[in-house]
């Protein structure tokens, strides 16, 4: 139930498996690309798709009462939260109680939803019973925390263990069997309760690191040093160290939502979390900051921002993905048109973006025009960047604080218009060795704190620029686990 990024990755892993599944959306016109097979998914998963729709082991139906027909029920549905920052269960909430209705006798049902500790008895088990029916005696319950990457063919379900909680021996019996198809193993745990709050950890942990390391990239800047080398440095260490990177903002389904739901139940019982909360306020006003330092920069360079061309490369929470949800890139496309200029984007997976003030479409020859600044957010490997390594380039802000353009090596784009160590970061902006400024008044010198200002490849930038990686935006592997704090 639920055919969203985790629903349908865990369908078809079941349908690979030899079972035959019914895939249940409220959404017609999800179902609709599903069958046509226009659905943001990773290659491999693509080929599932097409073997599943054209067999007859798949079947989508909008009809809640498919559940009676199932040996076993997984509910897959969103958890966002609303605009207080609280859990919004209004999908959970009715996709549990339509399970609930339809259950029969010797059913398992498998929770995967992220939420706060306590769910699955609130909303399965407790439930069940008063319908009379017995978890781990009449049906199995148990919780099974999706831990989805999209994007990531390196962490696809199938190469990710999972976690079981059961509401008894047999339900958790029951749901590892069912899902040890769809993942690289199988750990259980004593309850749902544990493997609920695993989960929060969990994003918890990613929400946190990510602050902090974004807290200490300013630092770096305040210092006259670039983050990036200073992590890879620092990640040297075999033990104790898991680098995270700065980058706009947190995006996505579970980082910018999750941990909320813990500090929401924590609150109802009166117990503080100050480290978590403070992390969360730091990401939430993560855009705002990039926005004002795009401004300042702008302003730099006496261009009102009433009159300013700015681009956003990216607007996807991270790349490889047409997610836009709790994207950074967003905000700071509305601070920028709010303060009065002319926004754009380029993302060719993401056509359009509504802000307050319309509809935005994607810009897919952005080469082509006049720029007052590039504001680097999300680069898709489809993106071609090579336009902003030329004389002419515009000036470049990298929220993500690589220090080079992804593709060019150290040293290598000396017009790539972004600058290297000891010139800054997010706030950084550079424009083309020896290239020709666009406004009459010169940029500021490099080293003005941290919204430093210089040129790639000149002597202002102090170092070789970067570290020549894009140690990237994808969580859980220690090459880059501060997977959506960038993108």
């Amino acid at each position: 139930m639920g055919l969203g990024y985790v629903g349908l990755p865990t369908a078809l892993a079941l349908t690979d498996a030899g079972a035959t599944v019914i895939g249940i959306d409220c959404d017609p016109a999800r179902l609709r690309a599903i069958a046509t097979g226009e659905v943001d998914l990773l290659p491999l998963h693509h080929a599932q798709l097409a073997c599943a729709t054209a067999g007859d082991g798949f079947r989508l139906t909008t009809d809640a009462a498919a559940v009676g027909a199932a040996d076993a029920v997984i509910i897959c549905v969103p958890t966002p939260v609303d605009a207080r920052r609280e859990p919004d269960l209004t999908a959970l909430a009715a996709a549990c109680a339509s399970v609930v209705e339809h259950t029969v006798p010797g059913q398992l049902v498998v929770l995967t939803s992220t939420s706060y500790v306590g769910t699955t008895r609130d909303l399965l088990v407790e439930p069940l019973r008063a319908r009379g029916l017995s978890a781990d005696e009449d049906v199995y319950v148990a919780f099974a925390p999706e831990r989805i990457d999209p994007g990531n063919e390196r962490h696809t379900p199938e190469r990710t263990p999972r976690l079981v909680g059961g509401a008894g021996p047999h339900s958790t019996r029951a749901a590892a069997a069912l899902l040890a198809p769809t993942a690289s193993a199988i750990r259980t745990v004593a309850d749902p309760e544990t493997a609920e709050m695993a989960k929060l950890w969990e994003n918890t942990y990613r929400a946190v690191n990510i602050a902090l390391a974004n807290e200490l990239a300013d630092a770096c800047h305040a210092l006259g040093l670039a983050p990036v080398p200073v992590i890879e440095a620092a990640a040297t260490k075999p033990y104790g160290f898991m680098p995270f990177y700065p980058g706009p903002g947190v995006g996505g389904h579970c980082i910018p939502c999750d941990p909320h739901y813990l500090l929401w139940q924590l609150g109802r019982i009166r117990q503080q979390a100050p480290v978590v909360a403070t992390a969360l306020a730091a990401n939430g006003g993560r855009p705002a900051r990039i926005t004002e330092r795009a401004l300042d920069l702008l302003a730099r360079s006496a261009v009102p921002a009433r009159d300013a061309r700015v681009l956003l490369m990216g607007v996807a929470y991270k790349e490889g993905v047409a997610d836009v949800r709790e994207s950074p890139a967003l905000e700071i496309l509305g601070g920028l048109a709010a303060a009065g200029a002319r926004v754009a984007y380029c993302d060719p997976m993401v056509p359009s973006v509504t802000l307050e003030t319309g509809v935005l479409h994607h810009v897919p020859d952005p080469h082509t025009r006049p720029w007052d600044l590039v504001v680097l957010h999300t680069v898709h490997p489809v993106h071609d960047l090579t336009w902003l390594r030329t004389a002419d380039a515009p000036p470049v802000l990298d929220t993500r604080q690589r220090g080079t353009l992804p593709g060019a090596g150290a040293g290598a784009d000396a017009g790539g218009g972004i600058v290297g160590a000891r010139a800054g970061g997010v706030g950084t902006v550079g424009r083309a060795a020896g290239g020709p400024a666009r406004r009459a008044a010169a940029e500021p010198s490099a080293g003005t704190g941290a919204d430093a200002v210089g040129r790639a490849g000149s002597a202002a930038a102090g170092a070789p620029a970067g570290s020549g990686t894009d140690a990237g935006s994808r969580t859980g592997s220690a090459a880059a686990a501060g997977a959506e704090a960038a993108a």
